[in-house]
């Protein structure tokens, strides 16, 4: 293996594991048995699905419990505002202007990790454990200015290592720490599963019957993913006479899954973002609206559906862009045969684009719900869903591409070392 790929994959595995001990660091004046006797009780509603992509951490209340949602969060607020304004939008696509917008994505991020940790204290100081214990063992004032610094410490040094593993290391580095965080939680889930069946509370077929839905849902995702639609391309003879000694590709690769991963990690950060906050409430009519926010209700499964198919098309419509491919073709002296240059190549790109988003919304809106209805009519418990499976199976897919990448870009600078 290339000593360059080598210490890029010890870089992300270093930022991984830093990540993990993070997990581990508890805010300062708490309680953790009370905490974690509380997520314990709430597995099966929007807090276990917080404490999921969390990583865990948030049952322990550590300096990351809030996780990278406020980053993301943050990430959604801007590409609205940037398709909304475009004066924004013109930013973002400019070198020095990139800069700018990732710093608003940053302060955006602090002030949402402020107002989080914030309510978040509030809530736990009503929180007690079974014995009556309270979760918090400190002055209520001071644990709030404590507990708000630690978390937005947390939130920073995570955000820090994401674009740290982007830069230095492989893959994206935001979605590894996703990555990260749901797989840490597999051996619980397994162990619990062992235990349950142990003490006769689940049939052993039933398992079987889970795995073969988690199986088969990682060949869906697997299959789709690798799926493209290759629009052919037609260059001049001038142009391929220019160009005798580069390789000129003939086809446009168009994903069937254009947004990736990206749709139902906005969804499950918008649903959440108000069953979080709704938790701390004691209000009756609070509580029905958290209760109708359930993950484990067909609700919120329908609000994800949703959700997804339309942060599909909206991601779907940054990252292609016909316009700006029909233009490229056309300085280069290339065309779509039977299409004219120009628009109507704008156009077919567009049209054909849609027609893809449309089944790759589709398929991220039954990934990400239908496992979930499957086990509920079992009666039982899914710990690793259909939006996991699609984050986990994503994520691993986009690093594996990168690391080809990597070596293959390591053969062509050998060779053209040794003169070949």
């Amino acid at each position: 293996m290339n000593k360059n790929l080598l210490n890029k994959i010890l870089i992300t595995l270093g930022f991984l594991f830093a990540y993990r001990v993070l997990a581990y660091v508890p805010v300062p004046g708490v309680n953790t048995d009370v905490i974690k006797d509380f997520f314990t009780s709430n597995s099966n509603n929007a807090l276990g699905l917080f404490n999921m992509f969390s990583g865990n951490a948030a049952e322990r209340l550590s300096i990351i419990s809030l996780g990278i949602m406020p980053y993301i969060t943050s990430s959604i607020i801007m590409e609205l505002l940037a398709a909304t304004f475009p004066n924004l939008g013109k930013m973002k696509k400019e070198r020095d202007g990139m800069q700018k917008y990732m710093q608003i994505i940053r302060y955006t991020t602090v002030l949402i990790t402020i107002v989080q940790a914030i309510g978040v204290s509030i809530g736990l100081q009503s929180l007690t454990g079974r014995a009556g214990e309270q979760a918090i063992m400190i002055n209520p004032n001071l644990f709030v200015a404590i507990s708000c610094a630690s978390m937005l410490t947390g939130t920073m040094l995570l955000m820090w290592i994401g674009e740290q593993i982007t830069q230095r290391g492989i893959g994206n580095g935001i979605s590894l720490i996703i990555f990260a965080g749901i797989v840490s939680g597999i051996p619980n889930a397994i162990g619990g599963t062992i235990n349950l069946v142990n003490t006769g509370e689940m049939n052993f077929l039933v398992v079987i019957a889970i795995t073969l839905i988690i199986l088969a849902t990682v060949g869906v995702v697997i299959f789709v993913e690798m799926g493209e639609r290759r629009v052919p391309i037609s260059y001049q003879r001038k142009t391929i006479m220019q160009n005798q000694t580069k390789r000129i590709m003939n086809y446009i690769p168009i994903k069937v899954n254009l947004s990736g991963v990206i749709p139902p990690i906005f969804a499950s950060a918008v649903l959440m973002f108000p069953s979080t906050i709704l938790q701390a409430s004691t209000n009756e009519f609070v509580q029905k609206i958290n209760d109708f926010l359930n993950p484990n209700s067909y609700m919120f499964n329908f609000l994800t559906f949703v959700f997804i198919m339309f942060f599909a098309y909206f991601y779907a419509s940054i990252v292609f862009n016909a316009k700006d491919i029909s233009e490229n073709l056309k300085r280069q002296g290339g065309f779509i045969p039977g299409v004219r240059p120009g628009e109507a190549t704008a156009g077919f790109l567009n049209e054909v684009a849609s027609r893809l988003t449309l089944t790759g919304a589709i398929y991220l809106g039954l990934i990400s719900t239908l496992p979930w209805i499957l086990v509920k009519f079992m009666g039982v418990p899914f710990y690793f869903g259909g939006t996991s499976v699609l984050i986990v199976v994503s994520v691993a897919l986009d690093t594996m591409r990168r690391i080809e990448a990597q070596i293959y870009m390591n053969k062509y600078q050998t060779l053209s070392a040794v003169g070949l």
